[in-house]
């Protein structure tokens, strides 16, 4: 099967975020009709939150059976279960507190004050652990991701995965991050191999500030450069965006604009 790619245009991010919002739902609902489960990788960032509310409110949404989902991470900040830098507390905020989600079916990174105290290599490896027990039986290290959701940085980079950081050349499927070139420095992420083993993967991004990253990506650049341009879903690649994020998208990359 071959993958196939899609740059959609929104006229600005709240458009963006609900127009996401119910994509994603009727994916999940599509998943759920296959399966009977569905499995959803989120992110953190301005644009996810605001799509997070959204999809949250949307009548859409009354139709997944949210207690048949499983949420995962991409990745997160190495600090304290309660802290404000937390991608799962942004999450829980604004989504996960607000549906009947299943507590046995979210499944948040390790935080520093967790059983592995200060130790993300130890944290990643848990993950890693949790993934292969959530995966079918046999020898599969990952379980089905139906989306797995990615914010875009300015410097282009996806989950914690960074330019030019040793990170962009794992190969597990969970890394510690030490050195991280935004604050805080330590972190976990899911790699780039891992990532790609989604069905589906969106990319988000709104604001001039990702212009950027975003144009260079869709115009070929290499993973390690811009680490957006090395992620793709098995079956399907969204790139959602914003006018301004898309301000260096060729044309011809525009498969849908609203």
């Amino acid at each position: 099967m071959t993958s196939e790619s899609s740059v959609v245009v929104h006229s600005d991010p709240d458009v963006l975020a609900h127009a996401a919002a119910a994509r994603l739902a009727i994916k999940l609902l599509d998943a759920q009709t296959v399966r009977g489960t569905a499995s959803v990788v989120l992110t953190g960032g301005t644009i996810a939150a605001k799509m997070y509310r959204a999809l949250a409110e949307a009548p859409v949404s009354d139709a997944v059976d949210w207690s048949h989902v499983h949420f995962w991470w991409g990745d997160e900040r190495f600090v304290p279960a309660d802290s404000d830098d937390r991608n799962e507390k942004q999450a829980r905020s604004s989504l996960l507190d607000h549906i009947p989600v299943d507590p046995a079916l979210v499944h948040p990174m390790p935080a520093s004050d967790g059983a592995d105290g200060d130790d993300p290599e130890a944290a990643a490896e848990r993950y890693a652990s949790m993934l292969a027990d959530a995966a079918k039986p046999g020898t599969a290290r990952l379980p089905h991701f139906d989306v797995v959701l990615l914010g875009v940085g300015e410097d282009g980079h996806v989950a914690s995965v960074f330019p030019e950081h040793p990170v962009a050349y794992e190969t597990r499927p969970v890394s510690a991050v030490r050195g991280s070139p935004k604050p805080p420095p330590v972190r976990t992420t899911l790699t780039l191999p891992t990532i790609n083993t989604a069905e589906e993967v969106w990319l988000i991004a709104a604001g001039p500030g990702k212009a950027d990253a975003v144009g260079l990506a869709l115009s070929g650049a290499g993973p390690v450069q811009i680490p957006a341009a090395g992620v793709r879903g098995l079956e399907r690649t969204f790139w959602l965006l914003d006018r301004a994020a898309a301000a260096h998208v060729a044309p011809k990359f525009r498969s849908l604009r609203r």
